[in-house]
């Protein structure tokens, strides 16, 4: 399996902790030298290994964000 090549470009904020230390973060990264994708998903405290994830694009962003803003919780 080819290697992936990554570059966190920003973190904006740790969504969740478990007990392991692993984190689910919101970042800012550059996939494979390609444009960055705002992305949501585990990382381990080193931010060397990580789970599954999914990433948006800053129009899918801003589509999610105001799904959010308008349910009711």
């Amino acid at each position: 399996m080819a290697d992936i090549k990554f570059e966190i470009i920003e973190t904006y904020g740790v969504l969740s902790e478990s007990v392991k230390g692993w984190k689910k973060e919101l970042n800012l990264i550059s996939w494979n030298d390609k444009a960055a994708k705002y992305d949501i998903r585990e990382w381990d405290p080193e931010h060397e290994k990580m789970g599954k994830g999914v990433t948006f694009s800053a129009e899918e962003l801003i589509k999610l964000r105001d799904l959010l803003n308008g349910m009711e919780l």
